[in-house]
């Protein structure tokens, strides 16, 4: 064998050993690509697809404010108010695609001496079991989140008697808040405790009665029930304000403390898209539309004059912010987030 063939031989092993290498390394990238491709595919951690525990704490002079969710409800709110075409275009112009999730805010005062609880949101009645799978029902929940128990509200008290308002205070017909009086106002315990009045009320009405005897009456039957008439101090620091209309007894509650205010209340506003720039939109709920109107309007020129803080039920938790003018109206300007929550 020559040298010549020799060399052609070898030439051609490491040319072999080197064609080898390759489709090697190409089919491990390969393989590489492949793992990686289909580790993409499937996410290493499932969606959680839930909200953290909705509490949200701020001071307010030497009082302590936890704002309680019990969740949101859904509502096609242009089909329910008036002015419907106004209230798409609100909600359009805010990018909100309706129907809507409206914000169930509950609000507990820690005074120091005694907790009082303004609100109790919807409980069960819509149909809400309170296993977190729901979207209210919350409130319980949440208040043992925020560190307190159901046993240790010493008062609630009722911005009007309507199911997602009151109707937390009983499951099942029991208490859920046991060492609590409740406080309402006069006239709505009056009105939706009656049977008289029940018997004489539109179709419409008829499952507002039932709801309202179902809750509240454990805490009447306990004597547990308290009521007042117009403006009040309930209690050091927490006075009640009329804001008739919605119900026969609706109530505003101011939170005083340190010079520093709180104004809350429970359905002066339904859709804050439109109802700031239009206080005259009104709610098919209403009791007295025109009341409600009036009241409505009190309310938010009495806090754009004082600057007060505001707690609203049903602007998008924590529903906490100030009433500004507008050139339209008025507005809604949301208090910032804050670590600290002092206002």
């Amino acid at each position: 064998m020559n040298n010549n063939f020799k060399t052609q031989i070898t030439h051609f092993a490491k040319t072999v050993s080197t064609l080898a290498a390759s489709v090697a390394l190409a089919a491990s990238i390969s393989s590489g690509v492949q793992a990686q491709s289909s580790a993409k595919a499937t996410p290493a951690v499932p969606m959680a697809k839930f909200q953290a525990p909705g509490f949200y704490r701020m001071m307010l002079g030497s009082f302590e404010i936890t704002v309680l969710s019990d969740g949101t409800a859904t509502r096609h709110v242009d089909e329910i108010m008036s002015k419907p075409e106004a209230v798409r275009a609100a909600y359009a112009h805010h990018h909100e695609e309706l129907p809507v999730e409206l914000s169930i805010n509950t609000f507990l005062i820690n005074t120091g001496k005694q907790l009082l609880l303004v609100d109790t949101g919807a409980g069960e009645l819509f149909g809400d079991a309170g296993d977190g799978k729901g979207s209210s029902n919350r409130l319980v929940a949440n208040l043992r989140a925020a560190g307190y128990q159901p046993e240790q509200i010493d008062a609630v008290l009722l911005t009007h008697i309507h199911g997602d308002h009151s109707g937390g205070l009983s499951i099942g017909g029991k208490r859920v808040f046991p060492n609590a009086d409740v406080y309402v106002d006069k006239n709505d315990a009056s009105y939706w405790l009656s049977q008289a009045n029940a018997n004489a009320a539109p179709a419409a009405r008829q499952l507002t009665f039932t709801q309202s005897r179902a809750t509240v009456n454990p805490y009447a039957d306990a004597g547990r029930l308290k009521t007042f008439s117009g403006a009040q101090e309930l209690f050091a620091g927490v006075s009640s304000i009329p804001s008739y209309g919605h119900t026969p007894g609706h109530t505003a509650y101011l939170i005083s403390s340190q010079g520093k205010q709180l104004l809350l209340w429970g359905d002066v506003i339904h859709a804050g898209a439109a109802q700031f720039k239009d206080p005259g939109i009104t709610i098919a709920y209403d009791f007295d539309a025109v009341a409600a109107v009036t009241s409505r309007q009190y309310l938010l020129q009495l806090a754009a004059d004082k600057g007060y803080l505001v707690g609203s039920a049903h602007i998008s938790f924590p529903g906490l912010g100030h009433i500004g003018r507008s050139s339209a109206g008025y507005e809604w300007l949301t208090a910032p987030y804050q670590i600290k929550g002092t206002y």
